[in-house]
């Protein structure tokens, strides 16, 4: 037998082509390797739900993946789990490099004919499959690229990674996807309070996820036959009926009640978000505002929505739309939070702090009696307070304080309507239903339709010394915006003063009130729509901030239901639940840049700066109007005997057509026909205002 000159051999150049040939593939295989690997993680990655979390962790919704399954990744696998997976599935994945020779050997015998043609693939093969999405599709080529794929992942990724992706890729039936979500949704448990019979019970469902998942009849079957080949005494096993784990997969919800109202506000990042919302106060706050309406559907309010806002910062605590989102009937679909409605009195803090601004004081005076304005369509307008009651002249703290109508007209015509158009849609970029000028004066009566999420935003600024920030949504930001200075902290001063005084406004709220709450450190204003269709509260605190309206979707009206009886409830004991939460920081308002003046033997506030002759009068000085009754442009029906009452704010000389008639602020005047008259009043400082009516047979 020839000698084999091996030292010849190794300096051929074929072997030195081979060796070169051995190295390039093994280092491409390396590099491409690395892209396969690469591509099976990012799908891994993508292939988790988004969760969606409020701001303690708390789990708010998830979202089903592009495949419409649910998921939730497990970072710890339970023992026993893992134990029983690995016996069932892959007993030797420790020890190989992603195939197992036996299993192929078995398997290819098997497919020869020659025995039982078993399963071959490992867990990180079954892996590969998934996250390929080639389950379903077998032949030699898509093994082929499997088996690449399969190498390239047990080269780069540990055993333990590789173990952890199948547990939370594997489909289990009924969209869900990973061991989290199949434990959740079939037992009501977490993964790692599983029984030894529910492990073995979701292992029996991976062959056939449709046809063998805990919520069918046979699955018990199976789980039990396969204790029985892993050596396990099934007699100890606890296993889960399919009936009780159908009343589990009745009541498990991928999204919880407080998901309805953020549907709008959150955006479809693939990404994981946490809230500033706070799940358990939501699900608080919603319990009282359902018991609330069941009791106000007698006086035909069915629908209610509510807002809290943590101060300073503008977080979102809770939104509350509707009642019950899981509720079909009574519009309880209808997201009430987002909805235009007119805001009542809501609206009069706003006017007086711009009326503030430009001169007025609380210390004011105002005459509230009645007065007739033509609205933009020519029809005359006679504005009235809620009780149709007159109190003559009174001051602007008292007028806002019982929320009288009459002043707060005057008020904003002191304003002027433009200005007050510009504040709103320059500085809170507010966008109306309708023209502005469509509602003129009558935005001092609560025409004017805002939703309850715009109107709780801009009463921020009652709480954070006049400067609007965005509300935030988002418990890590992700725009930085610029905060706006609206006005002037000394303004926004005068305005808490007046909605933090709880004693002068009994008049309208009463001695005893759901509104009298055992911390001082409070300011609130109610509000309620024409025909009692809305009703409003919004109050707040350094702290935090609580928003309610109560009505109906449909627009139809109440049976009576004010701001204070309806709204009122609901607010009431929302800030009981927060006055005693870790939000009550019982923080105090500020009141510093405020003057005392004890002009009239009584305390009344303004500026350090004021002359109080001066800002007492503004509107007096403003007001020339000497006749109170009747108006310019009135028609009387001339009857017999018809008189007409006149009305001076003093004591005037009467003129009828230039004819004097009486001297005094009251008298009557009796027409003898039909026809116009000019009435002339003549006051003592040689002050004269003239109007004309007619009278009509």
């Amino acid at each position: 037998m020839p000698k084999i000159n091996f030292k010849k051999w190794l300096n051929h150049k074929h072997f030195s082509v081979i060796v070169s040939l051995l190295l390039v593939s093994f280092i491409s295989f390396f590099i491409v390797g690395y892209y396969f690997q690469k591509q099976l993680m990012e799908t891994y990655n993508k292939q988790s739900s988004v969760i969606i979390q409020d701001k303690t962790g708390e789990i708010i919704s998830i979202k089903p993946n592009e495949k419409g399954y649910w998921t939730q990744n497990l970072d710890k696998i339970s023992p026993r789990f893992k134990e029983f997976l690995l016996e069932k599935e892959d007993e030797y994945f420790y020890h190989h490099f992603g195939f197992n020779p036996w299993s192929i050997f078995r398997a290819s015998v098997g497919y020869l004919g020659f025995g039982s043609e078993g399963g071959s693939s490992t867990i990180t093969q079954q892996l590969v499959k998934i996250l390929l999405g080639k389950e379903l599709e077998r032949n030699v080529k898509n093994k082929i690229i499997e088996s690449f794929y399969t190498l390239s992942i047990e080269l780069y990724q540990s055993k333990e990674r590789i173990l952890k992706m199948y547990v939370n890729s594997v489909y289990f039936g009924n969209h869900a996807q990973g061991l989290a979500e199949a434990s959740q949704l079939y037992f009501d448990v977490s993964s790692d309070m599983l029984t030894d019979g529910q492990v073995l019970q979701l292992l029996a469902t991976i062959s056939s996820p449709t046809k063998n998942n805990p919520a069918q009849f046979k699955n018990q079957q199976i789980a039990l036959a396969i204790a029985q080949r892993l050596g396990l005494n099934n007699q100890t096993l606890i296993t889960t009926d399919s009936v009780v784990v159908k009343e589990n997969m009745q009541k498990y919800s991928h999204f919880s009640k407080s998901s309805f109202e953020l549907r709008d506000l959150i955006d479809n990042s693939s990404e994981n978000q946490q809230l500033t919302v706070d799940k358990e106060l939501t699900e608080k706050i919603r319990k009282i505002v359902d018991r609330n309406i069941e009791d106000l559907k007698l006086r035909g309010a069915k629908n209610a929505a509510a807002v809290i806002i943590k101060l300073p910062e503008n977080e979102i605590l809770t939104l509350i739309g509707s009642p019950d989102p899981g509720y079909f009937a009574e519009g309880y679909q209808i997201n009430m939070l987002k909805e235009p409605r007119p805001i009542g009195s809501t609206i009069k803090p706003f006017i007086y702090l711009k009326a503030f601004e430009k001169g007025l004081r609380p210390y004011t005076l105002v005459d509230d009696r009645e007065y007739k304005y033509i609205t933009a369509i020519g029809f005359p307008l006679y504005p009235k307070n809620f009780d149709y009651k007159y109190r003559g002249e009174v001051s602007l703290y008292y007028a806002l304080s019982n929320s009288l109508n009459v002043p707060a007209v005057k008020v904003l015509e002191y304003v002027e309507l433009e200005d007050f158009y510009k504040f709103l849609e320059k500085d809170f970029e507010f966008k109306a239903v309708q023209d502005l000028d469509n509602y003129q004066l009558g935005i001092a009566l609560g025409v004017l339709e805002m939703s309850l999420i715009d109107l709780t935003h801009y009463f921020t600024i009652f709480s954070n010394n006049g400067v609007l920030k965005e509300l935030k949504i988002y418990k890590n930001n992700k725009a930085l915006t610029l905060d706006k200075q609206i006005t002037e902290p000394k303004y926004i001063q005068l305005i808490n003063k007046i909605l933090n005084d709880r004693k002068t406004g009994i008049e309208q709220f009463g001695l005893k009130s759901d509104f009298n709450l055992f911390q001082p450190n409070y300011a609130l204003k109610t509000g309620t729509s024409r025909d009692f269709r809305d009703s409003w509260v919004v109050g707040y605190t350094p702290d935090f901030l609580v928003g309610v309206w109560i009505g109906n979707h449909d627009n139809t009206p109440t049976k009576g239901i004010s701001g204070q009886l309806g709204a009122g409830r609901i607010w009431a004991e929302t800030m009981e639940v927060l006055l005693n939460s870790e939000y009550n920081k019982k923080t105090s308002f500020e009141f510093n840049l405020l003057k005392k003046f004890y002009e009239k033997g009584f305390i009344e506030y303004g500026l350090p700066d004021d002359n109080y002759e001066d800002h007492l009068n503004a509107l007096r000085e403003r007001d020339l109007t000497l006749i109170l009754h009747p108006h310019n442009g009135d028609i009387f029906l001339l009857e017999k005997d018809t008189k007409i009452i006149l009305e001076a704010k003093k004591a005037v000389k009467w003129f009828i057509n230039g004819k004097f008639l009486d001297e005094c602020q009251t008298t009557i005047f009796i027409p003898q026909k039909a026809g116009q008259y000019r009435i002339r009043a003549e006051g003592n400082n040689g002050f004269q205002e003239t109007i004309t009516i007619w009278t009509n047979e």
